[in-house]
């Protein structure tokens, strides 16, 4: 078997034990596999670890022919050449279309019970394209498109070490397929579905590892609380610190070591890319402002020095760059006390699309952050805030914390610490590429279309309009108010809260300010009352798509943006907003049970729920946080019933999981 990389071994075949070489001629019809649909294409391709997307069938002829499939972004360097020849199939991609959709199975039970688990997690989720033809670039950005995919690779990797599966990387069996897929879509050997991420025996390797990430001792993981008791500790604020890692002493005390340390190869060679990527580019000049950041980004790889990187980052914008890159550690979500940064890339594109809403709410930005600071209260005071409103980007490639199993990032506010942040100087982003595509439209459609009532489901619009508002709106609420660095007596919020409930509360307010702010914008005019409702519409259907992913991990560990999401749907419940007609049909007309949505309820309500919010996170309320968390989140009541149906419904179609092609040819 070919190793493509040190984060995982990668099958280019199944039950192929090298990489497939090119064939002398096309392989007859007899060799054939039966057709199948592109979606059984995909889907098989997934979970057979074949690097291969068909994107359409666009003669109708039910074959993938070589112009309508795609090689994926993965572990090493995938060839074309590998699947097609002259234009035609190889004979190793009609051996790995014959193993797609076959069950994997075992002789031993033990063995059989496993793959069973792992066929189950794959088939949780629907592989789709985000897909980038760069083959129009100048041959220097070419060249540095190359450089940053190569860093993607080594970022994939750092986050492997630090969410503790690189350790396990080489452990699948060469003939295992199926546990390598599962590896790959979920970065590591653990299972994520709801339900399943429970489960012992749905595991990527035969000894079903326990999950301990490598960010802090083993031994110390195995105690559920290890996250309070080093928070309790006198040297909780050095331990905890977002960019560095815990290790054991000699003595068997604990330090922080930080991350250029911890993971100086790999990091050290994420600074090599960056700086060979900056090179490529020093006689472009409309490419400044990237050239600078890219080499702070790789200073900052080397010494730890992640706000120099920030001042770089924070100077580039729509008007000053085509590209949008982020590069280094930033959210705290993926681990158990939500305190370290996870090394993430994002490459993306500009969408000039950005610059009309950019100049429409510019000069809105500081009375947004007088209404904000008007319902928190004291002793938060408004400032004067100066941040970027939205760029909307074009999703290139995501990698490490951004390559998530199940959806993507699809607005996100950065950085979270450091000068720029607390000056609100920061960027916030729209991704506006995802969940664009015609099958992502029609399923969510269907979603939304079994859990909303006929006149409600009127307000409803697969258009990106909508969507992009309620994004646009979040992340810029990210920058106004009390938020990450804000101290109350001298304690940020991950101090005042403890590090999930923080994480919650934060998202918690900047998803209200969603629904606040379009209400806000509507009253002046700025947005008229149809693109208001449907904007709506939109965010509370995402709410309850987030419940469906489950509350808790299989850990018991928080998942911030389901919690909060029921946190959403309860209060608005309870507020008449949204209305449960137990004996109505559903839009679909099959299912009984629907929500409607009293929008004439939905300003006040929605109000009021941002003053409480916003009063909580600056008075440092943590009696109020909870009481709202025991009251929607744990509760066993009729509301968490409806929860559990509302979920039911919502899983039957399968979750999207993006993959990755950046064409530079």
């Amino acid at each position: 078997m070919r190793r493509m990389s040190a984060l995982l071994p990668l099958a280019l075949a199944a039950g192929c034990g090298g990489a497939p070489a090119a064939p002398e001629a096309a392989p007859s019809a007899t060799s054939a596999p039966p057709k199948m649909a592109r979606d059984a294409f995909n889907r098989g391709a997934q979970a057979n670890a074949v690097p291969l997307f068909w994107r359409a069938d666009s003669n109708g002829d039910g074959w993938p022919d070589a112009d309508e499939v795609v090689v994926l972004w993965g572990p090493g360097t995938p060839k074309r050449s590998d699947w097609f020849a002259n234009g035609q199939p190889t004979p190793a991609l009609w051996a790995a279309m014959k193993g797609f959709g076959q069950a994997a199975g075992s002789d031993d039970p033990k063995e059989a019970a496993r793959l069973e688990k792992l066929t189950a997690e794959m088939a949780l989720s629907r592989p789709t394209l985000a897909e980038v033809d760069l083959s129009g670039l100048s041959t220097a950005e070419k060249a540095m498109v190359g450089h940053l995919l190569a860093a993607g690779r080594v970022i994939d990797r750092l986050y492997a070490r630090q969410k503790g599966a690189l350790r396990h990387a080489d452990a699948i069996a060469s003939g295992d397929p199926l546990s390598q897929a599962v590896f790959f879509r979920n970065q590591g050997p653990w299972c994520v579905g709801p339900d399943l991420d429970a489960d012992p025996d749905c595991s990527a390797l035969p000894s079903r590892p326990a999950k301990r990430f490598g960010l802090y001792p083993d031994a110390i993981q195995a105690d559920g609380n290890f996250c309070k008791t080093i928070a309790a500790r006198p040297d909780a604020r050095a331990l905890l610190h977002q960019f560095s890692a815990v290790v054991a002493t000699e003595g068997g005390d604990l330090k922080a070591v930080p991350y250029h340390e911890h993971f100086g190869e790999d990091m050290r060679a994420v600074a090599r890319s960056l700086e060979a990527a900056a090179k490529t580019i020093e006689g472009v000049a409309s490419e400044a402002a990237l050239r600078t950041y890219l080499l702070a980004a790789a200073d900052a790889f080397r010494t730890n020095n992640w706000p120099a990187a920030d001042e770089a980052w924070a100077a580039m914008n729509a008007r000053n760059s085509k590209w949008y890159l982020r590069v280094g550690p930033d959210e705290t979500y993926f681990e158990p006390c939500n305190e370290k940064a996870a090394f993430h890339m994002t490459l993306a594109r500009i969408d000039q699309g950005s610059l009309k809403w950019q100049d429409t709410l510019d000069p809105l930005k500081g009375d947004m952050e007088k209404a904000l600071a008007a319902l928190a209260g004291a002793p938060y005071v408004a400032r004067t805030v100066d941040f970027h409103l939205p760029d909307f980007i074009h999703i290139a490639l995501n990698a490490g914390d951004d390559r998530n199993a199940f959806g993507a990032t699809i607005g996100q506010s950065l950085p979270n610490w450091g000068p720029v942040a607390n000056e609100g100087r920061g960027r916030t982003v729209a991704m506006t590429n995802l969940y664009t595509d015609a099958d992502s439209k029609r399923l969510f459609r269907q979603k939304a279309e079994s859990v909303l009532c006929a006149d409600a489901m009127a307000h409803f619009s697969v258009d990106d309009g909508p969507d992009v508002l309620g994004t646009v709106l979040h992340e810029a609420a990210h920058n106004l108010g009390p938020a990450h660095d804000y101290a109350v007596d001298g304690k940020k919020d991950g101090e005042v809260f403890g590090g999930p409930l923080a994480a919650t509360l934060e998202e918690f307010k900047a998803q209200t300010a969603a629904l606040y702010f379009t209400e806000w914008l509507a009253a002046r005019k700025v947005i008229d009352r149809t693109l208001a409702n449907q904007a709506h519409v939109r965010s509370l259907l995402w709410a309850m798509g987030q419940q469906s992913n489950g509350l808790y991990t299989g850990e018991g560990r928080v998942r911030p943006y389901p919690q909060l999401a029921t946190m959403q749907i309860g209060t608005l419940t309870d507020a008449g907003v949204l209305v449960w007609r137990e004996a109505a049909k559903a839009a679909n007309g099959e299912d009984t049970g629907c929500y409607g949505v009293d929008f004439e309820k939905l300003a006040p309500a929605v109000e009021t729920l941002m003053a409480r919010v916003a009063r909580i996170k600056a008075t440092g309320d943590k009696a109020d946080a909870e009481a709202i968390k025991a009251r929607y989140v744990d509760a066993k009541d009729a509301l968490a019933t409806r929860r559990d149906e509302i979920q039911a419904r919502w899983r039957r179609a399968p979750k999207t999981t993006f993959v990755y092609s950046v064409s530079v040819e």
